[in-house]
């Protein structure tokens, strides 16, 4: 019996995907949940395994192919066996003189380290070797941007055989590269200008004092990890005291559906998370009822996940708030963009050592400024100076938490 091979239905928002590599050709056998081909989305790249063991007879879009939801993508004869498929010994040659090797495999369709069909394009046109690359992407494979990279490497640092031999490049040479967007870094582009054009974007900015929160985390942070196996981070801090913010101003929570307001009755918060692929935002589902050890894992576990590209689309869809961390990389000050349809998102900076007064004298304190950037067009000023300066207080005396005050 022969099976059709198809895109699976795709999520709300999701409307194509891009076909990566194929893992078996025409004419090998497959199991049943073997994966054939990874796709790409916008989101996450998903893998797409055989319904039923069979024999891969057809094979109607190649790699790097554009495909949608439904569309026919090979053919399984399901009646085939692995006996059957496998290729019969070839005849021993009755000369004494030694096979010809084999000739190796191109270094994009070796197993350790493949090389998505656009890198390996992007290769061929810079004499790239994809064998030399460490990949970024899913198992360690090359990807667009490791390839750029690669080639931007060679072009800047020549080695020093080539330069002997080689005539020195003309003092005014200037070097371009012209590399395509990923689907994922498209996607990201698309919402940002979506959530410029369609909300009216606010920011309010407050300062918080760390050290409450510092002096917690370095009182607990071993006996933390021991008992539950994971660090102590600030994030968790942030999360629980978003959640009393929302709680207490529930249209920050809120989201715009055409004229209608609805009002979530759950605190699903989106932690933004860079990856190889970009950044990404999975989501805390009900994180009110999450203990500060569950929301530590929780991100633990999505950060691992994003590094080795397999985050579900059930961990990226949704969310009513968004908290993200640009102190990380060293920002002091900047203003988040809503991620849609949310209405808010909160932006945490570096903490830094800064002069402030307390009780009328000047002592030094670690500062972190915040950021709220709101849709005006549904929270007012009030709500949103509110909203940071609950989480302000909650984070400056994280009792409160406690006390849920």
């Amino acid at each position: 019996m022969i099976i059709d091979v198809t895109v699976p239905m795709l999520p709300e928002s999701v409307t194509e995907a891009t076909l990566m590599t194929w893992n078996k050709k025409v004419g090998d056998f497959v199991q049943r949940d073997e994966n054939l081909i990874d796709l790409e989305t916008d989101k996450v790249v998903l893998e797409l395994p055989a319904q039923q063991a069979g024999k891969l007879v057809e094979i109607i879009e190649a790699d790097g192919a554009t495909v949608t939801a439904g569309q026919l993508l090979a053919k399984i004869d399901t009646s085939a066996t692995a006996e059957a498929t496998a290729p019969a010994a070839a005849p021993q040659e009755a000369t004494p003189a030694a096979a010809a090797p084999v000739s190796a495999a191109p270094a994009s369709q070796t197993q350790a380290g493949v090389a998505m069909p656009a890198a390996a394009k992007l290769a061929a046109e810079k004499g790239v070797n994809t064998a030399t690359i460490q990949g970024s992407g899913r198992d360690g494979r090359v990807l667009k941007e490791d390839v750029a990279a690669a080639a931007s490497a060679l072009a800047s640092a020549p080695t020093m055989a080539a330069s002997k031999a080689a005539a020195p490049s003309t003092a005014g040479d200037r070097v371009e590269q012209r590399v395509p967007m990923s689907r994922l870094r498209s996607r990201v582009a698309e919402r940002l200008l979506q959530s410029q054009h369609e909300n009216a974007i606010l920011t309010t900015f407050n300062e918080v004092n760390m050290k409450p929160v510092m002096d917690l985390r370095n009182r607990y942070k071993d006996q933390f990890q021991k008992e539950y196996g994971v660090k102590l981070g600030f994030m968790s801090f942030f999360v629980k005291a978003a959640v009393a913010a929302l709680k207490k101003y529930p249209v920050v929570n809120a989201s715009i559906d055409g004229t209608d307001v609805v009002y979530h009755g759950y605190f699903d918060i989106g932690i933004a998370i860079g990856s190889p692929r970009g950044l990404v935002v999975p989501i805390l589902r009900d994180a009110d009822q999450m203990s500060i050890a569950d929301i530590e894992q929780a991100i633990h576990d999505y950060a691992v996940k994003a590094k080795d590209g397999k985050l579900a689309l059930e961990d990226l869809t949704g969310g009513t708030f968004s908290i993200t961390n640009g102190g990380t990389f060293g920002s002091m000050m900047s203003t988040p963009i809503i991620n849609p349809p949310q209405s808010a998102i909160l932006g945490m900076h570096a903490t830094k050592e800064r002069a402030v007064v307390e009780n009328g004298q000047v002592v030094v304190r670690p500062m972190m400024y915040l950021a709220l950037s709101y849709d005006h067009r549904l929270i007012d000023g009030r709500e949103a100076v509110l909203t940071l300066v609950a989480i302000k207080d909650a984070l400056e005396d994280p009792a409160r938490l406690l006390l849920e005050l």
